[in-house]
């Protein structure tokens, strides 16, 4: 995919070095233990409705990850398709939303870049929409295609119009979803007349298979040919379980890989997942997957993670010379 200007700052960064995306959104969120009362309408647990009634704590929890070494921040958007804000009742304004995050996000990231000198990124995130278009759920896998696409479509158009460098369709568990998304994402970009880089992730458990029981193999050339940039593993376990399928996406020599792990594989404490991994060990284990596997050039965490797993991946890379690209 190529913009109008040439090639996109956030690729080329690619190829001089592997890039640090920040960590978890939600613990983050949580830390500063909000009531309902701070939430749109008082809908407890709207965490992506903060942009628009907290949204210095959003601009906090980015410039936090910004200090400890980021090169990338995701825009508080997760749950941002227009089918997921409908269960809130804000699915009439999912540009608006997403268009402000993104605008949040990039005033982070222009003042780490000013301030620092070194270039930051904004990445609009795209969660799933909670449907399963691939399954025969009475309740999941009858929502119309085309409607999916578009609630996709609509909360891409909000981060583009907002300020993204990239996409980022994250977390999935349904590869049909995947395409969905991608292909919303695309029409959107057309629309507004301003293309970025576009990274599919899926969400694989610790048998390597997403939900529907799709393997890395499968959803890699389902979506490798539909012009994405980057290819990416994301959440529901740490990195040890990751690293079969990124080894063998390392090896399949296609598109640039990134790895973004849970800290560890979570555990059940009293009805709440708790993610045992420390910065260090966390650190160390995606040094060995580095190491080992050079067309992976974005790493990050995500589920349990913070500034500092994010501050101990930086040092990591800032240790270990810049690995080759793909290409």
């Amino acid at each position: 995919m190529a913009s109008a200007g040439g090639a996109f700052p956030f690729l080329e960064a690619l190829k001089e070095k592997v890039l640090l995306f920040d960590g978890a959104m939600g613990t983050e969120i949580q830390g500063l233990d909000p009531s309902s009362a701070d939430f749109p309408d008082g809908r407890d647990g709207f965490n992506d409705g903060l942009v628009l009634t907290r949204p210095e704590w959003i601009r906090g929890i980015h410039e936090g990850y910004l200090r400890a070494g980021a090169d990338c921040v995701e825009t508080n958007t997760f749950g941002s398709n227009r089918i997921k804000l409908d269960e809130y009742g804000f699915g009439g304004r999912t540009v608006e939303i997403n268009e402000r995050a993104a605008r949040l996000a990039a005033g982070a990231a222009a003042e780490a870049a000013a301030s620092s000198g070194r270039a930051r990124y904004v990445v609009g995130s795209m969660g799933p929409t909670g449907q399963l278009p691939s399954s025969d759920d009475p309740d999941l896998g009858r929502t119309p295609l085309d409607e999916i696409s578009g609630a996709f479509a609509l909360q891409a158009r909000g981060l583009v119009r907002g300020g993204a460098d990239a996409l980022l369709v994250e977390t999935s568990q349904d590869i049909l979803e995947v395409k969905l998304a991608i292909e919303g994402s695309r029409g959107a970009m057309e629309a507004e007349g301003r293309r970025v880089p576009l990274i599919a992730n899926v969400t694989l458990d610790q048998y390597g298979k997403m939900l529907l029981g799709t393997d890395v193999q499968a959803a890699y050339t389902t979506v490798s040919c539909m012009g994405i940039d980057v290819f990416g593993l994301n959440c529901s376990t740490g990195p040890a379980e990751m690293e079969p399928s990124v080894r063998w996406l390392d090896a399949e020599g296609g598109h640039d890989l990134l790895v973004v792990p849970n800290a560890g594989m979570p555990r059940n404490e009293g009805g709440r997942a708790v993610y045992g991994m420390p910065p260090d060990g966390m650190a160390a284990a995606m040094g060995s997957i580095m190491s080992s596997c050079p067309r992976v050039r974005i790493v990050g965490g995500c589920c349990g993670t913070t500034p500092d797993h994010i501050a101990a991946l930086r040092a990591v890379l800032d240790g270990a010379p810049p690995a080759p690209a793909a290409g």
